[in-house]
């Protein structure tokens, strides 16, 4: 539905040089699916966005929508924004304080080139406004809405035009954390009973993985990692995914060897000697990055033998942070320390002995 191929956009720098803001983009998006631009501040997400709605024209590249080219440097198409049917919610709501929640979410329709009917206004409206559950508000003033209200609205508004392609950046970064978890459902609700094709842009690595069907992580206008948000999370191809998304332990170590009977690598690392199952060959002797989630990191007080891959070692509690559902514990393990998740009937204090369980398939080999 959506294409974008070898898209770069540059700036000059007030220097007589360029910044690449966006550097030979390229993704696909199918029909009815949501696909996040994912990365810090300054990675190109937004350029990339605000390229893809025409409010940024690109050096070079290809944006096909629908089979319909609405940029291409090769052609020297430029299709104009208010030309592309795209809806568009930015991180401010920019609603009409002086109008209504109908007439808000009416306005698009009012301003088009052709005019619609009243009736047919007044239907199109009411169906947005079912759908955002705002349709019991429509006489209300639109400043006497709440946040999570107003985002809602500002969602109406772009759907009122019926567009190709949602484009939404940062819709939720205003709300309290609460009620930000509260729109995630609402918008994931919305864009699979509406079937809508979305680009999302965001630097909360929560909601990318609660919201997406498919992730872009970017770092200085780069896609460093394309992938469903299992993918990126469970199986990072480079330290700053590993490190973006979600919290890791990185421990470094030197290749010793294959073990017999479970055919897991052997590395001696900085925590100790340690069982990883990778897919890659490894050369004996080589120095190695590897990383595990801390929830991944399963801690005991005693153990006894199981028999299966993987080893039991042992560490000190060094310090640990009640978080409710969880605890984080910080555990001293040979010559560093493990950052691990476990819940909270594990009570075990500080400066004393634990047991830290590592299954070979939960580490991950990170590519410099």
């Amino acid at each position: 539905m959506l294409s974008v191929s070898a898209l770069s956009t540059e700036y000059p720098n007030g220097k007589g040089g360029v910044v690449k803001a966006a550097d030979n983009i390229g993704f696909e998006v199918p029909r009815g699916k949501m696909f996040t631009l994912l990365g810090p501040s300054g990675c190109g997400k937004t350029t990339t966005l605000r390229s893809i709605a025409g409010l940024e024209r690109p050096t070079k590249g290809d944006i096909v929508v629908d089979e319909t080219v609405v940029f291409s440097s090769g052609r020297d198409v430029f299709v104009p924004a208010n030309r592309r049917n795209f809806g568009m919610v930015f991180q401010s709501y920019a609603i009409w304080p002086h109008m209504n929640v109908f007439e808000n979410a009416a306005f698009p329709l009012r301003v088009a080139k052709k005019p619609l009917p009243k009736a047919e206004i007044e239907a199109k409206v009411g169906r947005v406004l079912k759908a955002v559950a705002l349709d019991q508000f429509a006489g209300r003033e639109a400043t006497k809405l709440s946040g999570g209200q107003q985002q809602r609205l500002a969602l109406a508004r772009a759907l009122v035009m019926e567009p190709r392609l949602l484009l939404l950046d940062e819709p939720l970064s205003n709300l309290d954390a609460k009620l930000r978890e509260m729109m995630r459902f609402e918008l994931k609700r919305l864009q699979r009973e509406l079937d809508l094709t979305t680009i999302y842009v965001t630097h909360d690595q929560a909601e990318a993985l609660a919201l997406s069907h498919q992730i872009a992580v970017m770092q200085d206008g780069h896609i460093r990692q394309l992938g469903t948000p299992r993918e990126i999370y469970e199986k990072p191809r480079t330290r700053f995914v590993a490190d973006f998304v979600g919290a890791t332990n990185f421990v470094e170590g030197t290749v010793k060897g294959r073990e017999a009977v479970h055919g897991t690598w052997v590395v001696d690392s900085e925590v100790g000697l340690i069982e990883i199952a990778v897919d890659e060959p490894l050369d004996i002797g080589a120095r190695i990055t590897v990383s595990i989630r801390p929830e991944n990191v399963h801690l005991r007080e005693s153990v006894g033998h199981n028999g299966g891959p993987g080893m039991a070692l042992e560490g000190v509690v060094d310090s640990k942070v009640f978080l409710g559902e969880v605890i984080d514990f910080q555990i001293e393990l040979g010559r560093s320390k493990l950052l691990a998740r476990a819940h909270p009937s594990l009570r075990t204090p500080i400066r004393q002995p634990i047991f830290v369980m590592l299954r070979p398939e939960d580490w991950t080999l990170i590519k410099h």
